[in-house]
């Protein structure tokens, strides 16, 4: 028995003993755990499952165990999770610091500032927020005004942001913030990160079309942050926020894989499959009757297998030096495959479909609907349509710039 046969039978036995049956379900949206210091759970077993693979460093298998982390090797890292999906084993944590401040933590923050927060990310102590957008600075966010001055040994911080994913909820933020206003505006950004009950912070929920409010306007107001907690150089935190949305924007073209959750990508929890659904409001059971509706549904799960298999090959190839542009190309293409779903879904299902409130649609219908609204925005966080395009052309397909271009004549 080779080595890796002897973790994958270590690992299966050990699921087997801690993996919660209520854990071996589907997700319901009620039920994913965010963690954080002040965190519900509706479900105990879903504590007790994070404690578990916490404690074991596998809500990060592939992290330093020296911070928490699982030390696993890729291959051990893919062992674990085929045998998670054996048990259909649900996620036991899901992190804005898992996906997208843990891996620019680890490259480029202090052992100190590494290990005050990676542990707590580990094992869901800590939930983060990202203050990066401004009312001012969205898709060209270097514009950002939110200003941090040195005083003694303190920053006091300034501004707003918006658009501040679950900000009402979160325990630490980490922020881009202006550090010097005489530079270049992309030179002049440094990343801080700081407590969200500091003095001086506040926010209010947005309500969005789809009745619910996953963002927030962020306020900062005199806010001091110990200046230890600067993460990287001073004023060059831009390079730092480059990275991270690369990591973000790798984990938001999942929601092409139907793999995104809650408001940030929707569940679809409610509807087993497009073709289920198709058969379901159409009334055939054998096949989905209407011809153009069934040619539609294929080409999209065509498409949608080759997706997965490309993102899977991206993955594989990002190992070796993290993520890189191809971030966009894939961030692009999933966000687009999502919203291809939810049309098709509504296509499905007809006038149910169209249902806001009222008997005659049931709570699943009305679910659909709304998660086929939140599906919009998917063209916007993280960086927009337009935005992801630029950058392919330039950082995949080596176009040249033709403002630049423009600007030499």
């Amino acid at each position: 028995m080779t080595a890796l046969e002897a973790f994958r039978d270590s690992t299966r036995t050990w699921l087997e003993e801690n993996c919660p049956p209520s854990m071996r379900t589907p997700m319901v949206p009620e039920e994913i755990v965010w963690g954080g210091r002040d965190a519900e759970y509706v479900n105990p077993e879903s504590k007790l499952w994070l404690d578990r693979m916490g404690e074991k460093g596998w809500t990060c298998p592939t992290w330093p165990q020296e911070y928490g982390g699982g030390g696993l090797s890729k291959e051990e890292a893919a062992v674990l999770k085929d045998e998670l999906g054996r048990i259909d084993a649900r996620i036991a944590l899901t992190s804005f610091g898992i996906s997208m401040l843990g891996p620019v933590l680890l490259e480029y923050g202090t052992h100190e500032q590494k290990m005050e927060h990676i542990p707590k990310i580990v094992r869901g102590e800590i939930r983060w927020c990202q203050g990066y957008s401004e009312p001012g600075a969205g898709s060209d966010l270097a514009s950002l005004g939110t200003k941090a001055i040195l005083d003694g040994d303190d920053y006091i911080v300034n501004g707003s942001k918006v658009w501040t994913s679950y900000a009402d909820k979160a325990d630490w933020i980490f922020c881009l913030v202006r550090t010097d206003f005489e530079v270049p505006k992309h030179s002049g950004i440094s990343f801080l990160l700081f407590d969200m009950k500091s003095e001086g912070v506040t926010t209010k929920p947005i309500l969005l079309i789809s009745g619910s409010s996953p963002f927030c306007e962020t306020f900062f107001d005199d806010v001091r942050v110990p200046a230890s907690q600067l993460m990287g150089r001073l004023n060059e935190g831009w390079t730092i926020a480059k990275r991270l949305l690369q990591h973000e924007r790798t984990m938001i073209s999942g929601f092409g894989l139907a793999s995104g959750q809650g408001d940030r990508g929707g569940t679809t929890s409610t509807t087993a499959s497009l073709e289920g659904a198709a058969m379901h409001y159409r009334g055939d059971k054998e096949r989905v009757s209407d011809p153009v509706l069934r040619d539609q549904i294929a080409q999209f799960k065509i498409d949608s297998d080759a997706f997965a298999l490309t993102s899977q090959r991206s993955m594989e190839e990002s190992k070796q030096g993290g993520p890189n542009a191809t971030s966009s190309m894939l961030k692009y293409y999933g966000c687009e495959l999502n919203k291809r779903r939810y049309e098709l879904f509504l296509k499905a299902m007809g006038s149910q479909g169209l249902g806001w409130e009222g008997d005659s649609f049931q709570a699943d219908e009305l679910q659909v609907t709304r998660e086929w609204l939140r599906s919009k925005a998917n063209s916007i966080e993280g960086g927009t349509a337009e935005v992801q395009l630029n950058i392919v052309a330039k950082r995949v397909l080596g176009l040249p710039d033709m403002l630049s271009l423009a600007n030499k004549k």
